[in-house]
């Protein structure tokens, strides 16, 4: 699901570039390149590997990249270059049972995203009730880089992205 995640987040933060970028002390920057950062738990703290221009990758070659940084961020094998550069991050607390939360932004970062567990729901149809997997995401952003409105609208284009999986394995 993670790589499913990254591959929607990027394919939503080409469509609302506002929040891929830095808030420095100069301004806020946005970035052409989409580096997403991975939030990865460790038993003495956080680590948050980054994912570089996930923008032109498949969803294989995402997985490929998640599972080797996940891996040496638990070995403490993790190099400068692999915690450095991110524009957005994605943090996920599903796996501990946690619905939604607030997560704090990874600074200078514009924006990150939480994702809750997933469990299934009923959705009303017009014969009655689907059963639907559905999960929680928040979004944590800067107000100094972007509004709520603008928010709103990528965390749209990321729900969209993931209502239909298939294309992101294209």
């Amino acid at each position: 699901m993670t790589d499913l995640l990254l591959k929607a987040v990027s394919h939503a933060l080409k469509e609302h570039p506002r929040l891929n970028g830095w808030v420095l002390e100069e301004g806020v920057r946005l970035l052409p390149e989409i580096n997403i950062g991975l939030a990865v738990a460790l038993e003495d703290g956080l680590l948050v590997p980054v994912v570089h221009d996930t923008g032109h990758k498949s969803l294989q070659e995402i997985a490929g990249e998640t599972r080797q940084l996940i891996q040496k961020a638990r070995e403490g094998k993790l190099k400068p270059g692999e915690v450095t550069g991110g524009t957005f991050t994605v943090t996920n607390l599903g796996m501990y049972g946690i619905d939604g939360f607030t997560p704090i932004i990874n600074l200078p970062e514009v924006a990150i995203l939480g994702v809750g567990r997933m469990v299934e729901r009923p959705v009303r149809n017009p014969q009655g009730f689907d059963w639907r997997q559905m999960l929680t995401l928040s979004l944590t952003f800067d107000h100094r880089a972007v509004d709520g409105v603008p928010a709103a609208a990528f965390l749209q284009a990321v729900t969209r992205q993931l209502e239909a999986p298939a294309a992101l394995a294209e």
